[in-house]
């Protein structure tokens, strides 16, 4: 039996983004002999078209080869990673937390000053930029809107 060719308006199985399972569609858009577009039966939604994915072969389990004995590979020496919250407690260490502003939107803030979020709690500046300062908490460091 021949298979004749797909033209547009034809139905065709394809994977639906919405329905997320393999259902009827029809064709929309073709770019020569290849579906570009479908239209889902089921839902009506407009997608791209997914054709089914065909099944991997399965593979004959042989006898396991025989791994060749590996030479261990230098390593650069790395420097052990500091957390974000012992760089808050070095930079906490000699502030006054009762001298802490309260942060806001709108506030200028200058570098090794303490701040109080209402969110993230007490933090101290460590950079401020065009319109944003960056501040370093006990959750890790946080980039805040400012007036700077």
């Amino acid at each position: 039996m021949e298979r004749r060719a797909l033209t547009a308006g034809d139905m065709v199985d394809s994977q639906c983004t919405r329905c997320k399972a393999l259902l009827n569609h029809t064709i929309v858009a073709m770019v020569g002999t290849q579906v570009v577009r479908v239209k889902c039966n089921t839902c009506g939604s407009e997608h791209n078209h997914r054709p089914a994915k065909e099944p991997k072969a399965a593979t004959v389990k042989g006898a396991k080869a025989v791994k060749e004995a590996k030479t261990p590979r230098t390593r650069a020496a790395k420097a052990p990673a500091v957390s974000d919250e012992a760089i808050w407690e070095a930079m906490i260490e000699p502030l006054d937390p009762d001298l802490a502003v309260p942060y806001s939107m709108d506030g200028k803030f200058k570098p090794n000053t303490l701040i109080a979020h209402p969110v993230f709690g007490t933090g101290v500046v460590a950079a401020c930029q065009s319109g944003k300062v960056e501040v370093v908490f006990k959750s890790g460091r946080k980039l805040l809107r400012s007036a700077c």
